[in-house]
Order: structure tokens, then C-alpha cells, then sequence
């Protein structure tokens, strides 16, 4: 940008100074020169292709001929700086620069809690946009410039600020507000497990308090993960394959688990139930030994079809894709009571299943969804079960940001009978309907619910039922159950409502979304709080305060006199 502003300066210097030289006339006839601040006003006018016309008074010849050369002189270096200033905004460094400094401060302005989510694939624009159905702000970093464009597109509530970088930088990091006082912790959801690590180490590193959620398909990275303290590490085929296992001799504990990790909202669909008998799993690469690894658990027989036995460690399988009819009768297809396609490969997955449905058509069918663009032939399919790995990692990803709590509690609930877990299905539906609940924790502390710990200071006793209670109407329940009791490190799930709530509780409630909204007030509001245990109303007005202080004076003044 140098040479094009000494250009235009110069070139205006000497039309400047050569005007005020040039002899003129004026209205009376008199010999004028124009000073130099008239010259710069003409030759600025003219220089920019305004054009003003001859003032203050009509030229001389001579202006006239200077002005002419003035014209060319000065209107092409003007266009050769104009020129290099629009080509200087185009510079895509200069482009990334301005973009960097804007996304940096629309992070600072956050004034909220948010999440960070680095990786805007299929995973993470799932997740995005669940957080944003839940009003919670997210902030996205993503290395390719044509997702970042694909979430600009998209019509979110919120206006959520994205940079096109690699999240792998700590500078990226720090910009996406990894040290910010209102970040609630970051989900690395990039398809590379190495990225992923590293933007770990960089979250616990730049803010060891943070909560970092990560993606690993590796065990190796899962467990170089775990090394450092990463919270929350996800594997989507440990995951389904534990849910598969849940499926098959769990159906309660598996649909409360899927009801409870679900996106709020969403209607509760009866899943079909896995039958007990000989599976067969095509492909074992890491889904089909997490799948082999859940059925043989739960003490299911199992045929493994695997093209590559050498490279996958499988010892004990038969050779082949599992898209062949031959293959697929060595395996036994027709005695089978399922089969799951779970070789990276769409269309293979597709082929295999269409291929072993023709030979027994009763087959149980669970197949692999790799990619989203996919889904419509899935959906024509119509499999029992598509696995999709995208949406089980945001679903846990949701599930762990929005109520940590909520994974402790579905760890104990897979503790308990599958009576247990049906029976609280019951409640949940006799209380919210089959729409997925919202779940929300509480913290009984003077910051969280102020007026649950005050009225416990002051001696009063306060049970979980008055936290159940409509505090418009101390008669009337809300639509909520208590899921979870943390008193101390010791868990006790479904809390019995008569039961006196202490300072540091910890509880997880589900709900409708009317009675997430209106129990705040009974946790803020003493006066409230009061009239839902004993139904007495406390005036606090000033004529009121003064009275009752006016009374304890007196009283005291009368106390002291007796002993006396």
C-alpha cells in the first residue's frame, strides 16, 4: 500500500503547488492567485471525477491548460490506489485477519454459559443444533471452509460465531474462548481421533477445570485420553454395541436410556425388540468387535464374516465380504436369527443385508450408516436397526453437557433389573407424556437456591416435595420426577419426596419444560418456599420490617426489665 499513496500524494503535491503558480483574474479584473488550500479544493474535486466547475472566479487560459493537465495527471493515480486498496481487501490474509479479529470479539461479548465445539462434520452439526433447540450458545471452530459455510446457512436462533481453523492450535483455542469465564466446556468432534487428542491436551492444558468431551475410535488414543483426565471420551461403537447388549436382554433399561439421552421434545417410539438365537456380524473391524463383544456378554451366540481375518486379528471367522449368497449360507443364514452389516462401506452394508434378507426373510436386521448423504437409502430400507455413529455421539455429547449428572445416572441404571427400569418408564410417561423430558440438575447452596439454604440456616426443614410443588399453587405437582439424590459422594436414585434436603445437595430432576421453568422461583424466593411448606404468607414490606423491629425491641427492653 506504500507506493500507491506516495503516488497520489505526489501527484497531488504538484497539481497543488503548480495551480496556486498559475496567474488568474478576478472579478474586478484584478491579477489573483489561488491560495493553496483553493487549489487543494479544486484539484480534490476534480481529482475524484467530481467536477465543480471554475471557482471562485472563471479561469484564465492558463488555469485552464493546467487544470487540463492536472485531470490526467491526478485521476490515474487515483484509480491505480483505488485499485489496490479493493485488491488488498480481497487478500484472503487480510480476509482471515479481519475474520479472526471479529469471531475473537463476538466470543469476548458472550455474556452467557457456552460450549465450544470444535469440528462441524456430521457429528457436530447435529449437536449444534440440538444445543441451539435448547437455547444453549455454541461457539464452532472448523478447519474446512465449506462446512463453516453450511452452518452460516443454516437458521439458528442464536447468531453463532464460527472460525475457519485448526483447532489444534492453542491460539485457536484461546480465541474460541477455552479460558473464557462463561465456557462450560468443549466437545472435540473432528472424524480424526489424533485431532482430536490434541485439542484435548490443548483444553486441559490452557484450562485443566474445563469439562473436555472427545471423540475416540482408537483404543490406544482412548487411552492416551484418559491419561490426562480427558471427562467424557466417546467411542460410537462401544456405545452402540453396550446398547445393543442392552436391547437384547434390557429393553427398559435400554429405552430409558434412550428416552433420557434424547433431544427434548422428541416422541418416545417403542423400539423392536432384538430376538435371542445365532447372529451373524459382517465386517470386524473396531464396531464389529464392540458389537461381537456386547452379544457374546450377554451369552449370544455369534458367526463372524471378515474379508481382511489377517489385518483385523480375527481368528476364528469366515473369509469374505458377506455380500455373496455362498458366503453368507457358509455362515449359516439360515438358521440365523440376525444379522448386522457393519463393514465401513454404505453400499456394501446395504448389499449384504438385502442379499441375506432374500435368503431368510425373518432375519432381525442391524445395519451400519457411515454417511449422512446415505440416509434416504437407509430410510427406504427400513432396517429394525440403522446404526449412525453421528447421532450417538451427539446424543451422549448432548446428554453430558446439558446435566453431567445424567451419566451417573444412567451408569446406576444399568445396575438395576429391567422391572426397575420399566416401572420408572411408567411414571415418567404418567407424568411428561411420550415426549422426551428435560432433565436439569439443582444445587441446594446459596448461590444455586438461595431460598432453599436460607430457610435451612434459619432452622426450618425443607423436604424434597416442596421442590415438586407448583408455587402458584402450593397444591398442585408439577410435571417433574427426582431422578437422583448426591449427598456426601453417595447416590440414591428415585429419593423418596419426604426426605429433609440438606446445604450441598446435589439433585437431578426430569421434567416438563413448565416445570423447569417455574421451580426456580421456589428456589429463589423464600417467601414462596415458606407458603409451599406451611402455607403461611410473610409480609415484608417496610411498614411491616419496622413494625417487627419496633415489637423485638420492646420485647427485649421488657425481658431485660424483669430480670431485673
Amino acid at each position: 500500500m506504500r507506493a500507491p499513496l506516495i503516488t497520489v500524494i505526489v501527484s497531488y503535491t504538484i497539481a497543488i503547488v503548480g495551480l496556486t503558480l498559475m496567474p488568474g483574474v478576478d472579478d474586478h479584473g484584478d491579477p489573483w492567485h489561488m491560495s493553496l488550500f483553493e487549489a487543494f479544493y479544486v484539484i480534490s474535486y476534480t481529482a475524484t471525477t467530481i467536477g465543480f466547475g471554475e471557482v471562485p472566479y472563471p479561469y484564465s487560459d492558463a488555469q485552464r491548460l493546467w487544470m487540463t493537465f492536472s485531470i490526467y495527471f491526478t485521476v490515474i493515480p487515483w484509480f491505480y490506489a483505488i485499485g489496490k486498496i479493493i485488491s488488498l481487501f480481497q487478500d484472503p490474509a487480510l480476509k482471515q485477519a479481519l475474520t479472526t479479529n471479529s469471531f475473537a470479539r463476538a466470543v469476548d461479548h458472550l455474556h452467557e454459559p457456552f460450549f465450544i465445539v470444535s469440528g462441524y462434520g456430521e457429528t457436530g452439526s447435529l449437536l449444534v443444533k440440538a444445543l441451539d433447540h435448547k437455547g444453549i450458545r455454541v461457539v464452532v471452530t472448523e478447519v474446512d471452509q465449506d462446512r463453516v459455510n453450511d452452518l452460516e446457512l443454516e437458521d439458528y436462533q442464536f447468531d453463532i460465531p464460527v472460525l475457519c481453523a485448526d483447532a489444534k492450535m492453542p491460539d485457536t483455542l484461546l480465541r474460541a474462548g477455552v479460558r473464557h469465564p462463561m465456557c462450560q466446556g468443549i466437545a472435540a468432534l473432528t472424524d480424526n481421533d489424533h485431532v482430536n487428542l490434541a485439542i484435548a491436551v490443548a483444553a486441559k492444558l490452557l484450562n485443566p477445570d474445563l469439562m473436555v468431551l472427545a471423540r475416540a475410535e482408537d483404543d490406544e488414543v482412548a487411552a492416551n485420553m484418559a491419561s490426562f483426565g480427558t471427562d467424557h471420551i466417546l467411542n460410537p461403537y462401544t456405545l452402540f454395541g453396550d446398547q445393543l447388549g442392552m436391547e437384547v436382554h434390557a429393553i427398559g433399561t435400554y429405552l430409558l436410556h434412550k428416552w433420557l439421552t434424547g433431544v427434548p421434545g422428541d416422541t418416545l417410539t417403542l423400539p423392536k425388540v432384538p430376538p435371542i438365537g445365532k447372529w451373524i456380524i459382517c465386517g470386524y473391524g473396531r464396531f464389529g468387535k464392540a458389537v461381537v463383544e456386547s452379544l457374546e456378554r450377554e451369552q449370544i451366540t455369534t458367526v463372524v464374516i471378515e474379508a481382511e481375518p489377517e489385518l483385523t486379528q480375527c481368528d476364528n471367522c469366515i473369509v469374505g465380504n458377506g455380500t455373496e449368497a455362498s458366503i453368507l449360507k457358509e455362515a449359516g443364514i439360515e438358521d440365523a436369527v440376525g444379522i448386522i452389516a457393519g463393514t465401513n462401506n454404505d453400499i456394501n452394508n446395504l448389499s449384504i443385508v438385502m442379499t441375506a434378507q432374500k435368503m431368510n426373510p425373518n432375519l432381525f436386521v442391524v445395519v451400519r450408516k457411515n454417511r449422512r448423504f446415505n440416509e434416504p437409502l437407509f430410510e427406504h430400507f427400513n432396517a429394525d436397526i440403522s446404526m449412525d455413529p453421528s447421532d450417538i455421539i451427539a446424543h451422549e455429547c448432548l446428554a453430558r453437557m446439558i446435566t453431567p449428572m445424567m451419566t451417573h445416572f444412567l451408569q446406576l441404571v444399568r445396575t438395576q433389573d429391567n422391572s426397575w427400569a420399566n416401572q420408572l418408564i411408567s411414571r415418567l410417561v404418567g407424568v411428561v407424556g411420550e415426549n422426551v423430558p428435560e432433565a436439569w440438575g439443582v444445587t441446594v447452596d446459596a448461590e444455586h437456591s438461595p431460598a432453599v439454604a436460607n430457610l435451612i440456616a434459619w432452622g426450618l426443614p425443607v423436604t424434597l416435595d416442596a421442590l415438586t410443588r407448583d408455587p402458584g399453587n402450593r397444591m398442585q405437582k408439577l410435571d417433574l420426577v427426582p431422578l437422583m439424590l448426591v449427598r456426601s459422594g453417595k447416590y440414591t436414585l428415585l429419593p423418596e419426596l419426604t426426605e429433609q434436603l440438606h446445604v450441598g445437595d446435589r439433585l437431578l430432576f426430569c421434567g416438563s419444560a413448565m416445570a423447569k421453568s417455574v421451580q426456580p422461583i421456589t428456589l429463589s424466593n423464600h417467601k414462596t418456599l415458606t407458603w409451599i411448606i406451611n402455607g403461611r404468607e410473610i409480609a415484608d414490606g417496610w411498614l411491616w420490617r419496622w413494625a417487627t423491629r419496633k415489637l423485638t425491641r420492646l420485647r427485649k427492653l421488657r425481658k431485660q426489665t424483669q430480670q431485673q
